[in-house]
């Protein structure tokens, strides 16, 4: 199917620069609104009724009833008497009535600081009866501002009354009130703050459209939401250069949100390139404009840009703060630099600033990743002893530490402890599920998990269709993972590197290393510049699809230089040599590795153990392990399988069994493969009874043999000439739902063709459908022509 699939159909084009595409996600409630805003523009020929500036000289600050008349305080201490927000027994005809009846100058002022004050006080819902009381009185075009719309707007959006707050400004554009500018930025923001980005750009889409022109603090508040949806930069740079043209310069907040805009992206040379346009542009940098600064390099894996980032704040009189630090941290921890992430931690306790959640969150989740658990349990119980308490990316991170282990009942646990807490699963919580379980290859889980995510009331985002394509691409459903895709482009999120890299991913696990060329290809095209992501799977797909020497020559430009020669990629070299079984190649990779001062990770100390396994090099093997155990790594399954299979083809074949045992003590959980390799190491050494034995155990855990399993025990009796027992095993296996493949019955007839009873093994294949009814007539021909030679 991959063969036939044309790159613009998984990558399409770019849309046209000029009008950006609509963000708006089906079914908002933002999407209606605008929608009969727009009915309403078009149907009602009526004049608007004109609202002023704001009178209220105190407008943008916080409340203060310095301009209340005192009429107008007795109203408002009447409403704070009220004991609930939600009392509906408040007489508000009695209550504001004395502002209307008694002689005032601007009884505007009064209601303005009315709401405000109620806004203020948290009193949302008596706020926004008191502006509904007024909107509902004859004048009300004479006593509602700009300024009470957008406060009240803004009211409800703190209170995360967003859809209350649209509802409103639709009802009031369809009653002849114009709405301003400030109260459409209101809104915007209020999506923004409740994290419904795709609805703030449909407002401002629809603001524009309406000749209401934005200001500066609008553009810088769209600018921050481009930033946090991860919007492609080209897009960031075209909103920028739009804000220009309407004669709005860009200020300091203006720059600094677009350092922040590069982060997502890794995007650090456009970060460095905006740093100096502040100061060309007669700014000086601020704090925020360091730390933002900082962050970019700490996301791109850049710790010694990001030291340099620090000493330049410093020098320019600006002290580190706690999220200077925890920036430095996150920078060391990405690299791989975990020593050294340890002793900021130190230096900043040195400095009088307390490590705080984020800075203990961080440093667990970079031994979690490096797959040091016992250091990773010790960071975790500091920040108990310390008193700090654990936030959800806290919970997150263990969720994934037991996930990758496949300590399922644990994973589990830590999701409950969430809600125990007083926490509620985040979008990054349901996404850690997904890559768990798309990683274990369970897909009816991540299946279901998605369907609770969207119960739970998430809306899947670019993240989690990421996660989604990766999750089934790793179980294999290639086709799943495709149809994810289409499915994020038919609900309009645009792909960003990450998507990409997710696509990537699933071609390399299928081999598709043209298609992954097309990709990369296409990705230079719309100008996403590929990263160690998109190399990591490129080579992956070479390594898969048995491109050998287009690996080899990646390699070449990866230490050479023409690509950046970043420990992902030198990995990633270890772990695709490894796989294809060329020892010089493997040890170049891990060397380069060590020679650029990093510590390998638990997968590329996985990956050594196995080519050594595989070439029964115990001395080497058995390094790598003692390094391990050195360093604090916690050997995972997938160590203890390559040892087994070390073992398993040597003398020693008995160790194999002892590690099996060594992992249940753990608590850890064997796999088909820790079992299988038992069972091949003594039915290798023609001990049946202990394989026997083996297997039985296998069942009892709750794994269904496959077919490798069944295999092992029929090509061992074959190879002793016991073909009943052979046929036993054949008839036991098609009973229990496994399905023999070519090298089941291979076996037997290598045998036959071996000593020369050609006549008996074709005897043996024109009976085979008395043991297996379901075998075809093309098998039974692949089998004579074995047996021929």
């Amino acid at each position: 199917m991959v063969g036939n699939t044309s790159v613009p159909l998984l990558v399409p084009k770019p849309p046209p620069p000029p009008s950006p595409p609509s963000t708006s996600k089906p079914f908002s409630i933002t999407t209606h609104i605008i929608n009969d805003l727009n009915s309403s523009t078009t149907s009602h020929s009526r004049n608007r009724i004109s609202i002023t500036k704001s009178l209220d000289p105190n407008s943008g600050k916080p409340w203060n009833n310095h301009n209340l008349s005192s009429t107008g305080k007795n109203v408002l201490n009447t409403l704070l008497l009220h004991s609930s927000d939600n009392d509906s027994s408040i007489q508000l005809d009695l209550i504001l009535g004395p502002i209307f009846t008694q002689p005032h100058p601007h009884p505007t002022l009064d209601i303005l600081a009315i709401i405000k004050a109620l806004g203020f006080t948290k009193k949302t819902q008596l706020a926004f009866a008191v502006f509904d009381w007024v909107r509902n009185r004859h004048d009300s075009a004479n006593l509602l501002t700009a300024s009470s719309i957008a406060v009240i707007v803004k009211t409800l959006g703190k209170a995360g009354r967003v859809s209350s707050a649209a509802s409103s400004l639709h009802t009031l554009q369809n009653d002849g009130f114009e709405i301003d500018v400030y109260a459409y930025t209101c809104l915007i923001t209020a999506y923004a703050n409740n994290g419904r980005y795709n609805d703030a750009i449909s407002v401002f889409h629809k603001m524009q459209k309406d000749g209401c022109q934005p200001t500066l603090i609008t553009y810088n508040t769209i600018l921050d939401i481009y930033g946090k949806m991860g919007m492609p930069w080209s897009r960031v740079t075209s909103l920028l250069h739009a804000m220009k043209t309407n004669g709005i310069a860009p200020d300091l907040y203006t720059y600094n949100t677009l350092i922040t805009c590069c982060r997502r992206g890794s995007l650090y040379e456009q970060a460095v390139n905006v740093f100096d346009r502040i100061k060309s542009a007669g700014f000086v940098p601020d704090r925020v404009t360091y730390n933002a600064l900082l962050d970019v390099f700490a996301k791109s894996r850049l710790p010694e840009e990001a030291m340099q980032v620090l000493q330049d704040m410093e020098t320019n009189g600006f002290s580190p703060t706690i999220v200077t630090f925890n920036s430095l941290i996150s920078a060391h921890v990405r690299g791989g630099l975990l020593e050294e992430a340890s002793r900021l931690k130190i230096q900043m306790a040195e400095k009088g600033i307390k490590p705080d959640v984020f800075t203990y969150s961080t440093l667990l989740s970079g031994f979690v990743e490096a797959g040091k658990d016992e250091f990773a349990f010790k960071v975790y119980e500091e920040m108990k002893a310390a008193g700090c308490k654990p936030n959800i990316c806290t919970f997150n991170t263990l969720i994934k530490m037991h996930g990758n282990r496949g300590k399922f009942v644990e994973m589990m646990k830590v999701f409950e402890d969430i809600k125990e807490c007083g926490f509620s699963p985040d979008i990054v919580t349901w996404n850690t599920l997904l890559a768990v379980f798309g990683q274990n290859q369970l897909d009816s889980e991540v299946a279901g998990v998605f369907k609770e995510m969207k119960r739970s009331g998430f809306v899947p985002e670019r993240d989690t269709f990421n996660t989604l394509i990766s999750a089934y691409s790793r179980c294999g459903s290639f086709d799943q993972a495709m149809a994810v895709y289409k499915s994020m482009l038919e609900a309009g999120v645009s792909p960003d590197l990450s998507t990409y890299n997710a696509v990537l991913a699933a071609l390399a696990r299928g081999g598709f290393w043209e298609q992954s060329d097309k990709v990369v290809a296409e990705m230079k095209y719309r100008r996403c510049k590929p990263n160690e992501l998109t190399y990591s799977s490129l080579l992956h797909a070479y390594a898969n699809g048995k491109a050998i020497d287009r690996m080899k020559a990646l390699g070449k430009e990866i230490y050479y230089g023409s690509i950046e020669t970043h420990p992902v990629l030198l990995k990633t070299l270890v772990l695709v040599c490894s796989k294809s079984n060329l020892l010089k190649e493997t040890e170049r990779a891990f060397s380069e590795l060590r020679k650029i001062g990093i510590t390998p990770d638990l997968t590329t100390l996985n990956a050594m153990i196995s080519i050594y396994g595989r070439r029964r090099v115990v001395s080497k093997a058995n390094e790598i392990l003692d390094f391990m155990n050195e360093n604090g790594f916690t050997p995972s399954l997938t160590t203890y399988n390559s040892l087994m299979y070390m073992y398993s083809r040597s003398e020693k074949f008995e160790k194999s069994e002892e590690i099996l045992r060594m992992i249940l003590k753990k608590g850890m959980k064997p796999d088909k493969i820790s079992y299988n390799t038992v069972i091949y190491a003594y039915c290798r050494n023609g001990r049946m009874k202990e394989a026997v034995r083996i297997f039985s155990e296998m069942k009892d855990s709750a794994l269904v043999p496959n077919v490798a399993t069944y295999n092992t025990f029929v090509a061992t009796y074959a190879a002793d000439s016991l073909f009943v027992e052979a046929i036993d095993v054949i008839r036991y296996m098609i009973k229990q739902g496994c399905k023999p493949d070519q090298n089941t019955y291979n076996s037997i007839v290598d045998w036959y063709r071996k000593h020369k009873r050609k006549e008996e093994g074709n005897s043996f294949v024109k009976n085979l459908g008395n043991i297996d009814p379901h075998v075809s007539k093309e098998e039974k021909s692949r089998l004579l022509k074995r047996l021929a030679g």
